[in-house]
């Protein structure tokens, strides 16, 4: 690599082919081996699951808020990483991000000795960038998402540092896949699974591992009404980009969908759905009364889907949701929770 080119480890540039393949999934779990949580497994049986469902519906969650860093997005990050040369790493990475990803980039840059800054919107949890600046990141707020992908691509160029790219990335979904691989192991014979989408890095990868292990598993991606990029790019058959972004789930807020991933998502995914920002608070506090989990709102949009959109389809069905994340503040936490809780007691 030439002195002052940035790396493209991390970027998404062309793949050798459209999505990755199962033994490039295996991989990856074995190189990310040692370094990431084999996240655990359980099934729903009580609370709104046996209300809505009785004993013929099977739910599984799979529980990656318990992951290192707090979300799975540690597992694309590392796969990335990993991929730098020397020279690179002596650059440095630069991330752009609402706070999940960013902790995965800072924390993954202290583990292989390289310097790393995220760029986050002001509208970030200030845990989240506190977490960022405790793991040695440099953070950089900015008014908005759009503003802070602008400003992530001039660090890029001007100090040559690799983009580390939230979801546009063969290397990320393989990581990702990860986590689909891992499911599909510990719960046999899965009849579908709920993947939250925000950019589509984590959905891709699960269902390229989910279908190549399994074609007859149905993989079903959902997003909020206010960040629905992926689901107008199913409808319209490409690309699509939002003019903004309003969401409680702001680890999905992504404000457009990129080729790579929506190429392997319009491969392997079945079918994408919408639940409002109630629907993921509600799905919070059902996530919190009967599992006892803590988790963000993009980590109950499965549930969300599962109890809305999809019920009637995943009703008597084998299902596995994915429990993304939990790196949320406690006020902000007790908010939504409690917004949740009044929509659903009478």
């Amino acid at each position: 690599m030439n002195s002052g080119t940035p790396s493209t480890a991390g970027t998404g540039g062309l793949p050798p082919q459209s999505h990755p393949t199962l033994e490039q999934i295996r991989e990856a779990a074995r190189r990310l081996s040692g370094s990431v949580q084999k996240t655990p497994v359980w099934r729903w049986r009580t609370g709104i699951i046996d209300a809505c469902f009785g004993g013929g519906t099977e739910v599984w969650l799979k529980l990656e808020l318990f992951q290192t860093t707090g979300t799975f997005k540690l597992r694309g990050a590392l796969n990335c990483m990993t991929a730098l040369d020397s020279q690179a790493r002596r650059c440095g990475v630069v991330a752009v991000s609402a706070g999940n990803h960013a902790i995965a980039v800072a924390y993954t840059a202290r583990l292989v000795g390289t310097s790393a800054t995220v760029v986050m919107p002001q509208s970030a949890s200030p845990a989240r960038i506190a977490s960022c600046r405790d793991l040695g990141a440099t953070v950089i707020l900015v008014p908005d998402v759009h503003a802070a992908f602008d400003r992530c691509r001039q660090i890029e160029r001007e100090e040559s540092r690799t983009l580390i790219h939230p979801f546009e990335s063969p290397l990320t979904v393989e990581g990702t896949a990860t986590v689909g691989l891992e499911f599909m192991e510990q719960v046999p014979r899965l009849e579908a699974v709920v993947v939250p989408v925000g950019g589509g890095g984590l959905c891709a990868g699960i269902a390229a591992a989910v279908k190549q292990i399994d074609p007859s598993c149905a993989v079903y991606g959902v997003e909020p009404f206010g960040a629905d990029a992926m689901y107008r790019s199913f409808q319209s058959g490409k690309p699509e980009k939002l003019d903004r972004v309003d969401t409680v789930a702001d680890s999905l807020g992504a404000p457009y969908a990129l080729p790579y991933t929506f190429g392997v998502c319009r491969r392997f995914v079945d079918e994408m759905v919408r639940v409002s920002d109630d629907d993921l608070c509600r799905s919070m506090y059902h996530l919190f009364r009967d599992a006892k989990l803590v988790a963000e709102p993009a980590a109950a949009a499965a549930t969300a889907a599962l109890l809305g959109p999809l019920r009637q389809r995943l009703a008597g069905k084998r299902a596995g949701l994915i429990v993304c994340g939990s790196n949320i503040d406690s006020i902000r936490y007790s908010q939504l929770l409690e917004r949740g809780r009044a929509l659903v007691s009478p």
